[in-house]
């Protein structure tokens, strides 16, 4: 990203009029704004949860789906005790990872 004064460098007679000084300190504001948006987002344990429940429900429809193929083609049964045995484990090192506390 290009600094305001960067774009003036070659009319740094502009920078001292009073609409361009505006826009300058509006340019400044909105780059804090930014910085400080990447670094919540970035930080955001919101995000990592949201995260941690899409993986969970989507291991839950692979397990529905491999039950649903057991009724209709008589496959093996899902283990369901290593799999709930695996969702706890992904959930407690994920919530390590992320810094949140159950």
């Amino acid at each position: 990203m290009r600094s305001v004064r960067e774009i003036f460098k070659s009319k740094e007679y502009l920078l001292d009029e009073p609409e361009v000084e505006k826009l300058v300190e509006y340019c400044e504001e909105l780059q804090d704004e930014i910085v400080d948006l990447k670094f919540e987002k970035t930080n955001n344990k919101e995000l990592a949860m949201l995260d941690m429940l899409k993986e969970v429900i989507k291991g839950c429809n692979a397990i529905e789906k491999e039950q649903m193929e057991h009724e209709r083609f008589g496959y093996e049964a899902p283990n369901y005790e290593a799999t709930i045995s695996n969702l706890k484990n992904y959930i407690y090192s994920r919530c390590r990872d992320e810094k949140i506390w159950l």
